[in-house]
């Protein structure tokens, strides 16, 4: 209950610093949310054109990456500040001050770096899903399945901020190391029968950035398999391993003189 009490104060904090400066926050929102609204745009253009994805409309399609910027919005609120502030602290040789806070490490700094600024794109996500759902004649008895596997996929991108996080405490200074995991977790916007076998089967289980938006939406479509819900487990498994390894890294910190 003590933690619960410290993240949500954190939370507070976080809103009441978005309202002191609101004009930053709503262009701060806008822009993120312009700058990601790309690849729904680009699938109007393919699907206005003529070309299409095989099997899949163009509402569709536009499900699975508005359930994709739903999940990515989610985990930058929560976990993504960790990754920068992780990187300043380690090459500032600051990450002392993080060590002598009367909490664990890794839960002070997620609890701090809540951050406002995706709710824009999280809001956007959440209104384009709804509006894609409702042009593809989604099923409401899906929701459940969606619900779980929304929190599933939100949980792999968080996992992947805490080891790129983990990375810096040995490559420091590094600020392309993002670029690296966005590259992986694009593969989650598209269906994934488009891709070979081997690279499907990496996407759903082994990195399972798939269940961050076509397990999904497939729910709500009732396109439902049983490897989708078994890939729940790995998604587990992957932000436990995030966790496990940031902790390991502060373990090996030796600070500034060390």
């Amino acid at each position: 209950m003590r933690y619960i009490k410290i993240y949500l104060t954190c939370v507070r904090v976080a809103f009441s610093q978005a309202a002191a400066y609101r004009t930053d926050f709503i262009l701060g929102n806008i822009i993120t949310l312009l700058s990601n609204i790309l690849f729904p745009l680009v699938t109007v253009v393919i699907y206005a054109n003529g070309a299409e994805f095989p099997e899949w409309s163009m509402w569709e399609v536009l499900l699975i990456q508005s359930v994709f910027s739903m999940s990515t919005g989610m985990s930058a609120m929560l976990t993504q500040g960790i990754l920068w502030t992780t990187m300043d602290h380690i090459r500032e040789g600051s990450f002392e001050v993080v060590l002598l806070k009367p909490l664990s490490p890794l839960f002070y700094l997620t609890a701090v770096n809540f951050s406002t600024g995706s709710l824009g794109l999280f809001t956007g996500g959440l209104v384009l899903t709804i509006v894609s759902a409702s042009n593809t004649g989604a099923d409401a008895g899906g929701i459940p399945v969606f619900l779980l596997l929304f929190i599933s996929g939100t949980a792999v991108l968080c996992g992947l901020d805490l080891v790129m996080a983990a990375i810096t405490f040995k490559w420091v200074g590094n600020s392309r190391i993002p670029e690296i995991f966005d590259s992986i977790a694009e593969f989650g916007k598209y269906p994934l029968g488009i891709f070979p076998k081997p690279l499907r089967i990496f996407a759903a289980f082994v990195i399972p950035v798939a269940v961050v938006g076509f397990f999904p939406a497939s729910a709500l479509l009732g396109r439902l398999e049983w490897y989708m819900l078994v890939a729940v487990i790995p998604c587990a498994l992957f932000l436990a391993f995030g966790i496990w390894l940031y902790d390991r890294m502060i373990k090996r910190y030796e600070g500034v003189g060390g």
